[in-house]
Parts: structure tokens; C-alpha cells; sequence
């Protein structure tokens, strides 16, 4: 699979990368990873799920695998970082 570098953290479990990936002739930066969902930026925790995800994948490769849906110009998949799904990372929020 194709890899992408994680440019910017949106909040626990929102992210863009670079390049721009394409699915169903859809193009995007945003990435939605699947199989967890992080409390939102202004819920409680929320502030402490993107401080996770941004010290975990910030700047680093990840692999986008099985897309399943574009939510919001959103591309949700499953996420690989060093081969392991993103969701592994975060059982508090599967």
C-alpha cells in the first residue's frame, strides 16, 4: 500500500497527509482512521487524544489500507503505523 506522511494533526482521531489520496474519484488530505473514535477537542479528553495521536504519528509514515466510506472529505480506512492498525494504539477508545 501506498504510504503517506502525517502532516498535521486535527484532533484524537482526525489527521492529513501528504500526498493527497484518491478513492472512488474522490481526492482529499483528511483521514478518518476506522475501528476508534476519540473523545472530541472540546469533550473532556479530548484535548489529551490529539497530544497522543500528534506524539505517535506526527511527521511519520502511515499506510492507508481498506477504505470504507468519505465522511466530511474525510477518507475513513484502516491505518497502518509500523505495521500495526492505528486502532491498537487507542483500546480506551475502540
Amino acid at each position: 500500500m501506498p504510504t503517506f506522511t502525517v502532516t498535521s494533526i486535527i484532533d484524537g482521531d482526525t489527521f492529513e497527509v501528504n500526498p493527497q489520496w484518491k478513492w472512488n474519484g474522490q481526492t482529499g488530505t483528511r483521514v478518518r482512521p476506522a475501528r476508534y473514535d476519540a473523545p472530541e477537542l472540546h469533550a473532556y479528553g479530548g484535548q489529551a487524544a490529539k497530544d497522543k495521536l500528534a506524539r505517535l504519528i506526527q511527521g511519520q509514515q502511515v499506510e492507508l489500507r481498506t477504505a470504507h466510506k468519505v465522511d466530511r472529505g474525510r477518507l475513513v480506512c484502516e491505518v497502518y503505523f509500523k505495521n500495526t492498525n492505528l486502532a491498537d494504539y487507542f483500546p480506551e477508545w475502540q
